[in-house]
């Protein structure tokens, strides 16, 4: 199981406080990874479990909705450690509206915080990370990197470009030694699923499109970051992983 351990490795986790995020990062730490957290919520929970793991972590507030939010960032995480190994790209946001009647400055906000940032993140600590020639950059993409969604325009549009961003830096950056690959959750028993949890027609028609059966928790990537993160995803590179209960299939 050696190929899997992360000790003594530094991960970045944005959007660390709660959902997937937290449940990324303490997967990350119970194989050994001490954890940078950074997001705009409290993170003392997420600080706690993970230190109850024996591992160390680190908050930093960041709003990358900003327009150098991702940038000011970057530089936070590069000035705290020597070195980072991996970097979770989790923050984003979903603004549900009908496409004719989406204005301007939700679309753009969308964009910015879902696309623009992480970009800028993996760029920054992406050149880090080729300096050292070592490490692994894990976008969160979503089924709607594949489908087209209702209401949910720009969260589309950037959840495509998340998964098209995240070919185009591991077909520069694999021969250097650094892996970019991502996630897809499915539906997942999140913040931004609740909305539909509570619409009782909607979540059973979708309970029923999962050949599952059921919605995914955040403990269910915890071993997907870690095999994208860890020596064992060596020749795993521009892949999108569908954590999904199979709903792309069925």
């Amino acid at each position: 199981m050696e190929m899997f351990s992360l000790a003594g490795k530094t991960a970045v986790v944005t959007g660390a406080s709660r959902g997937l995020g937290q449940g990324m990062a303490l997967g990350l730490a119970e194989a050994g990874a001490n954890i940078i957290g950074a997001g705009i919520s409290d993170m003392m929970e997420t600080k706690q479990k993970v230190e109850e793991l024996g591992g160390r972590f680190y908050g930093i507030n960041a709003d990358l909705s900003q327009p150098d939010g991702a940038k000011e960032l970057a530089a936070k995480v590069l000035d705290h450690v020597e070195s980072v190994d991996i970097l979770v790209n989790n923050a984003g946001i979903i603004k549900r509206a009908d496409a004719n009647v989406l204005d301007d400055a939700s679309w753009r906000e969308v964009l910015h915080v879902n696309l623009d940032a992480v970009f800028t993140l993996s760029r920054e600590i992406g050149a880090h990370m080729l300096e050292k020639g070592s490490g692994s950059i894990i976008n969160v993409a979503s089924m709607l990197s594949f489908q087209g969604g209702l209401r949910v325009a720009a969260y589309t549009a950037s959840k495509h470009a998340v998964a098209g961003l995240t070919k185009a830096l591991a077909n520069e950056w694999a021969k250097k030694g650094v892996r970019v690959n991502a996630i897809a959750p499915g539906y997942m028993v999140t913040d931004n699923t609740e909305g539909i949890r509570t619409d009782e027609s909607r979540y059973t028609y979708i309970s029923s499109r999962i050949p599952k059966g059921e919605w995914g928790l955040p403990d269910d990537l915890k071993g997907p970051v870690v095999f994208l993160a860890s020596e064992a995803s060596n020749y795993v590179n521009g892949h999108i992983l569908a954590v999904d209960g199979g709903w792309l299939s069925a």
